[in-house]
């Protein structure tokens, strides 16, 4: 079986149970821009991101679209089918190409019945990701454009595990919730800064302890929501 350990949610689990949740089990691919359901929808599986980043999107009727919340190798997509539920509350495209691994709700199901140790961990992760949605809603209201787009580029850059990003200027805007003349001005300035640099959907971050130090505190304040209920 290959390591289960590039997935962090997995990795806080001892080896049997990695065994049985992930027993006969392949990484797949994830292409940019797949979308893996929709809002409403019920989930058949649930997906452990390796080295690929998820967004969720909040589709409001007449809005557009708003990023509510970023997955990649800390955590999980699928989390109505642990807290007893299949219907998903956002849609769920690619962000960041790369694997993952894909289990059916069938194998998840059965692997919390039999081993406490997963429910635990993956309610405590359910726990984190309800307080990092509600900061994140608090940040779009009250922070500045430039400082959100440094937090996203370095939570980014975290699930990427790479400098170099393949974000258009249209999917920033999604992800901040402003307009594209909005996000021109802020990826301006921050490569002003020279913290990153940027050309035809694609960003590098030059200075990843400039970038978070120029980040809100919100960057910092989920990362510690995350590692003290993780850790």
């Amino acid at each position: 079986m290959p390591v289960a350990s590039n997935n962090l949610l997995l990795a806080g689990l001892g080896a049997r149970v990695q065994q049985e949740l992930l027993r006969g089990v392949e990484p797949v691919r994830l292409r940019a821009g797949e979308q893996l359901w929709d809002a409403g929808e019920r989930a058949k599986r649930v997906i452990f991101p390796i080295d690929c980043s998820i967004s969720l999107m909040f589709d409001a009727p007449g809005e557009p679209l708003v990023e509510a919340g970023l997955i990649g190798r800390e955590g999980m997509l699928g989390l109505p089918l642990v807290l007893g539920t299949s219907v998903c509350a956002f849609r769920a495209v690619v962000q960041g190409a790369g694997q993952a691994w894909d289990i059916g709700a069938a194998r998840l199901a059965a692997t919390l019945e039999r081993q406490a140790t997963l429910r635990q961990r993956l309610n405590r992760y359910a726990c984190a990701r309800m307080i990092q949605l509600a900061q994140g809603a608090g940040c779009r209201g009250h922070h500045l454009v430039e400082a959100r787009l440094a937090r996203w580029l370095s939570m980014s850059r975290d699930r990427a595990g790479a400098d170099e990003l393949v974000l258009t200027h249209e999917l920033l805007g999604h992800m901040l919730g402003v307009r594209r003349a909005g996000v021109t001005l802020a990826a301006h300035a921050l490569r002003e800064r020279r913290l990153i640099r940027y050309a035809r959907g694609r960003i590098v971050v030059l200075d990843a302890r400039g970038l978070e130090a120029a980040a809100c505190a919100c960057y910092e304040q989920a990362k510690k929501t995350y590692a003290g209920l993780m850790d």
